[in-house]
């Protein structure tokens, strides 16, 4: 498969000049945050700055809130980056996930889309569950219960929340073309997910 046209980035960063009473507003708002600034899919979303603002409070307690170990939240989001080809959260997270301590094996793997064997600690439980609501939109009572056992049912429902909310930003920048951050020299995702 081919790599994904993001030359013509479609809902590209607005003009000060061109915001909106609100859409400035939703720019403080998530620039006053831990994220310090809008990037990513908050460009893109930013066209519906309330919209923006509820789903990046989301994403905001799911980024800096959750109870999931770094290491679990960061190769959740991998999967699901892998899984929908989107390489703004991949160029994004990878390096994060580097530094929660998931496996390099793990994310080459990833990145060439074969399945990780490498896990360490509970990232085989979390990729399951990744990986079964994305391609089963179910998780199987095997694996819930591993799940529940390891995070508890608070982190479980997190762990799914997470899958949802990055497969929500993968679907609005893939629509919107959003183009990947400066490459840092990683492995690179190859497109179009597995």
């Amino acid at each position: 498969m081919n790599a994904p046209d993001v030359s013509a980035d479609r809902l590209p960063p607005l003009a000060d000049a061109d915001l909106t009473a609100d859409q400035r507003e939703a720019v403080q708002e998530i620039s006053a945050g831990p994220r310090g600034g809008l990037i990513g899919p908050f460009v893109p979303l930013l066209r519906s700055p309330e919209l923006m603002t509820r789903l990046q409070k989301v994403g905001e307690h799911l980024r800096f809130g959750t109870v999931l170990s770094l290491d679990i939240l960061e190769l959740t989001i991998l999967t699901v980056a892998q899984e929908w080809g989107q390489e703004f959260e991949w160029g994004y997270h990878r390096p994060l996930a580097e530094r929660a301590g998931v496996p390099d094996a793990v994310i080459e793997a990833l990145a060439e889309g074969r399945e990780p064997t490498s896990f360490t600690g509970d990232q085989a439980v979390a990729y399951a569950v990744a990986q079964q609501l994305q391609r089963a939109h179910r998780v199987d009572e095997d694996t819930f219960a591993r799940a529940v056992a390891v995070f508890g049912e608070d982190g479980f429902v997190e762990l799914v929340a997470t899958v949802g909310y990055y497969t929500t930003l993968a679907m609005v920048m893939n629509a919107a073309q959003t183009p990947p951050p400066p490459p840092d020299g990683g492995p690179r995702l190859q497109a179009g997910g597995r």
